[in-house]
């Protein structure tokens, strides 16, 4: 799986996770916590953008994504579902490093592109069910800015 950083370009999940091993230990005094979001755009096909986000609380942050392509869903609900296997999978594969690095004390969450207003309300009980039943913290919009910003930035 290749990610992409504004910064350093592309990189293996390797590559990337020992980047943001890096930054945590620029300033292992500050806190640190590990955002995972996804978000897709239809057009002849579907375009799903999956963002890792490390954020140094108070002081800034930095990230990475994966893009992938799919075949052109039109379901919102396949489509949310989808992002957030997909979260979910990169958020699994962070949480193994981690855990095999001796680093499993940073928190990792989980944004889902789903809020109380609009047509993602009614999905929002199944899909944060679905991550904290994983072991990640979920969240929504307006507080999952993983999903809603980063994310949606590239998936356009």
């Amino acid at each position: 799986m290749k990610f992409i950083s504004p910064t350093y370009g592309k990189m293996s999940f390797e590559q990337m996770m020992a980047n943001i091993m890096k930054y945590i230990t620029g300033l292992p005094h500050l806190s640190y916590k590990i955002i995972v979001g996804s978000d897709s755009q239809v057009k002849t096909e579907t375009c799903f953008i999956t963002a890792v986000i490390i954020h140094r609380l108070g002081k800034g942050a930095r990230y990475f994504y994966h893009k992938r392509q799919e075949r052109k869903m039109k379901s919102l609900r396949q489509k949310i579902f989808y992002e957030t296997s997909l979260s979910l999978e990169v958020g699994g594969m962070i949480m193994r490093y981690l855990s095999e690095t001796g680093h499993d004390d940073l928190k990792i969450e989980i944004h889902i592109d789903v809020g109380k207003h609009g047509e993602t309300k009614k999905l929002i009980k199944e899909v944060v069910g679905m991550v904290r039943g994983s072991g990640f913290d979920a969240k929504i919009k307006p507080d999952a800015f993983g999903a809603a910003s980063v994310a949606d930035k590239h998936s356009k």
